[in-house]
């Protein structure tokens, strides 16, 4: 299963607008809240220099590069830790990803209502955060019961677990998300706090490719609030990129060229999705596919086979492993491997990102 991005925010801030850019999948993003209810899901394809000039080598019959999924999550509104708007709908959504992007609004459009009334990007920040804090503190509530009915037993593992639960509870009650601290909490407990996130300031086509001294100075406290709470940051017009996106080659490059953008905003959502969930990319040539894969930093090659095929770890013999760049510089895995160049890795073997892998296993 593809790692999941959930977007979120307020409603109106441009959410779906973004979901629909990045996934070209046409849901709605009416000037309504609650537009989005049940949550859309899209496959986007990483864009990947490296995997282009690997095939250039290869010459396969298929290219594929990895993907990441994103999630379009119904809007959030204040209080919904107690269930308005779609509250308990919505926390249970984010609950099921792998981390978050919050979209908060800095455009102007008289068109498109604000719950808020004029764009606010700290007020929005702290609603969410209030709200997820809320929500997580309800969760420690409910585990507490729980353990606390185990203590009964004896067992020394429920006095351990309390212990660990009112560390996180303190966490918490001091208005800190649980990714802030170290605080070590149960592997099966689903705290919203601890996911990454990603703050993207949707601001307005005026505003690309360089903010306004205005826009700047809304951006500024929450940059600065991103850092301090281990966040990703960036900004981008989520209009102007799903106008790009229903273009093709020139007419897309050439929207991109007159309003000053090296290249399309989206590749920097997907790039800081990819840096948030903590990927790597490795690659393989066997046949006919040359493809990109991701997955988790830290991931040993046994694991790497298994994301391709659960025959292939089950089965895993070796990896042969070669660097991206010297596949490139050899020009073959032939060549490569006439020059001692190609390494026979073992299951333990920590994959590194631009590895490209021949997996060796029993059927």
């Amino acid at each position: 299963m593809a790692l999941q991005l959930g977007i979120i925010g307020l409603p109106n801030v441009g959410k779906s607008t973004l979901f629909n850019a990045l996934t070209q999948a046409g849901v709605p993003a009416a000037n309504y809240p609650f537009c989005t209810i049940d949550p859309n899901v899209g496959t986007v394809p990483v864009p990947d220099g490296r995997l282009e000039k690997i095939a250039a080598v290869t010459q396969p019959q298929t290219c594929t590069p990895a993907v990441i999924e994103f999630v379009d999550i119904a809007g959030l509104v204040k209080g919904a830790s107690k269930g308005e708007g779609l509250g308990n709908q919505f926390l249970a959504h984010i609950r099921n990803v792998d981390a978050v992007i919050q979209v908060v609004r800095v455009f102007e459009d008289s068109n498109v209502a604000h719950s808020l009334g004029d764009p606010d990007p700290m007020q929005e920040a702290e609603i969410v955060e209030t709200e997820l804090i809320l929500s997580d503190l309800q969760t420690l509530a409910n585990r507490y019961q729980r353990t606390e009915k185990m203590l009964k037993t004896g067992e020394r593992r429920y006095r351990e677990e309390l212990v660990r639960l009112e560390k996180v509870e303190a966490v918490l009650n001091e208005g800190r998300p649980i990714r802030q601290s170290d605080a070590a909490v149960p592997q099966d407990l689903p705290l919203l706090t601890s996911k990454p996130i990603l703050y993207l300031a949707n601001v307005g086509d005026e505003d690309i490719p360089d903010p306004s001294a205005a826009t700047e100075t809304l951006l500024e406290p929450l940059r600065e609030w991103s850092s301090q709470r281990d966040a990703g940051f960036i900004t981008l017009c989520a209009e102007i990129e799903a106008e790009i996106a229903e273009l093709e080659g020139e007419d897309a490059l050439e929207i991109q060229t007159d309003l000053g953008l090296d290249e399309p905003g989206l590749h920097k959502v997907i790039r800081a999705g990819k840096e948030l969930l903590n990927l790597i990319t490795f690659y393989t040539v066997k046949g006919p596919e040359t493809r990109a894969w991701n997955i988790p930093a830290g991931t040993k090659a046994q694991q790497a086979a298994g994301v391709i095929h659960s025959d292939m770890e089950r089965g895993f013999i070796r990896a042969e492993v070669i660097p991206w760049q010297t596949l490139l510089e050899k020009g073959s895995f032939v060549k490569a491997k006439e020059e001692g160049l190609l390494r026979s890795e073992g299951r333990d073997y920590v994959m590194q990102d631009g590895d490209v892998v021949l997996f060796r296993f029993n059927v």
